[in-house]
């Protein structure tokens, strides 16, 4: 945080109608950025070569009524008021600066890909399985929490594996991704992909996807966790260490109504392993907790959660834990697991454990089909 940051800050704790809230003032942008695809020499803007259209309107009318500068960088410049006014997302009386780069990339990993556009659909067969590892023993889990006929969110990391594992099973279709830039359904992409969906059903503006999920009009979310405490908050938004960078996201948003959310993660930082004979080897300890007393920074509230009775998971290659009244409780432990030695000593908050504790599915730690039943 700079100067200027700390100078103004960006949010304010209040107290309204009983309770402590953080209200975030309305900011008052001096220039939007926006990117189209065509625009025309009226500044009309259509999005036909963009994985997502994501907030463009409303930037430009939040800009517009601070009385800033609107600009937009187009593949293209057509004829004035040649576009086609269905295709039209942003107005031109909206926009003040056009700058065209014909050759632009789609994402920062892609030139331009059709099947992220809708112009054309993908054959499953083309999209790239996970490598059998610990993460997709994590990513298989995950996906035996879901039932046929949800939506649901996912989000950066392990999560993103999960419409595969519906693949790599046959169940490709029982379950409709939804992700915060706006894509419904098809396959969200990896990596610096993310964010766009091959096969996609429909794209909507970033914001009303955002509308979705803050009425609760999903079924579930998919999400990391970098720490969980005795609480069971969770960090995503701040490491500990050096550069002290990390990213909520739209995480807030999504999780503050989500009924049901799935956290996925290694159990502890910095650990190797590998599967063997259908159990995962411990070759190298981690050497940073990630369950611990008190997480560095609250990104999601676990005590809020109890008190609205949301359905919470925290999947690991090791166990499985949920979120009860009393706090954390593991429920499930993976094949070869040593509970003293490979969990509870390597938490640094003390891990209660249920009564009922179950084995994790031996399945998925083999190399084939699991069998998944939605």
């Amino acid at each position: 945080m700079n100067a200027s940051a700390r100078a103004v800050p960006l949010v304010h704790r209040v107290h309204f109608a009983g309770e402590n809230w953080l209200h975030f003032p309305a900011l008052h942008p001096d220039v939007a950025i926006n990117r189209a695809a065509t625009a025309d020499e009226k500044g009309n803007l259509t999005f036909e070569h963009e994985g997502a259209t994501l907030g463009a309107m409303e930037m430009a009318l939040s800009a517009r009524k601070s009385g800033g500068l609107v600009t937009a960088q187009v593949k293209r410049v057509a004829e004035r008021s040649s576009l086609r006014p269905h295709d039209v997302k942003v107005p031109g009386i909206l926009v003040d600066v056009i700058v065209q780069a014909p050759d632009p990339l789609q994402t920062t990993a892609t030139a331009y890909d059709p099947a992220n556009l809708g112009e054309l659909f993908r054959p499953l067969s083309s999209f790239r399985l996970p490598e059998f590892n610990a993460s997709k023993v994590i990513a298989r889990r995950v996906a035996q929490e879901l039932q046929a006929g949800w939506a649901v969110n996912i989000g950066f990391g392990i999560s993103a594996n999960v419409p595969r594992i519906l693949l790599e099973e046959g169940r490709h279709g029982e379950v409709t991704w939804v992700i915060e830039q706006g894509a419904v359904g098809g396959i969200p992409l990896l990596d610096f992909k993310f964010g766009c969906s091959s096969n996609a059903e429909a794209f909507v503006a970033s914001p009303h996807q955002f509308s979705y999920f803050q009425a609760g009009g999903f079924d579930c979310s998919l999400l990391s966790f970098l720490e969980v405490d005795a609480h069971g908050s969770v960090n995503v938004s701040r490491l500990s260490a050096p550069p002290h960078r990390g990213r909520s996201g739209g995480g807030v948003d999504i999780t503050a109504r989500a009924g049901k959310i799935v956290f996925s993660g290694s159990f502890n930082a910095g650990a190797k392993m590998h599967i063997e004979d259908g159990k995962p080897i411990i070759d190298k300890e981690g050497r940073v907790a990630k369950f611990v007393e008190k997480v560095d920074q609250v990104s999601f509230s676990g005590r809020r959660a109890r008190t609205q009775r949301q359905d919470i998971t925290y999947t690991t290659e090791r166990c499985v834990i949920r979120l009860y009244e009393a706090g954390p409780v593991v429920t499930e432990l993976a094949p070869g697991m040593d509970l003293p030695r490979d969990v509870l000593d390597q938490a640094a908050t003390p891990l209660r454990v249920s009564g009922a504790l179950k084995a994790i599915d031996p399945a998925l730690f083999v190399d084939a089909p699991f069998g998944l039943v939605l």
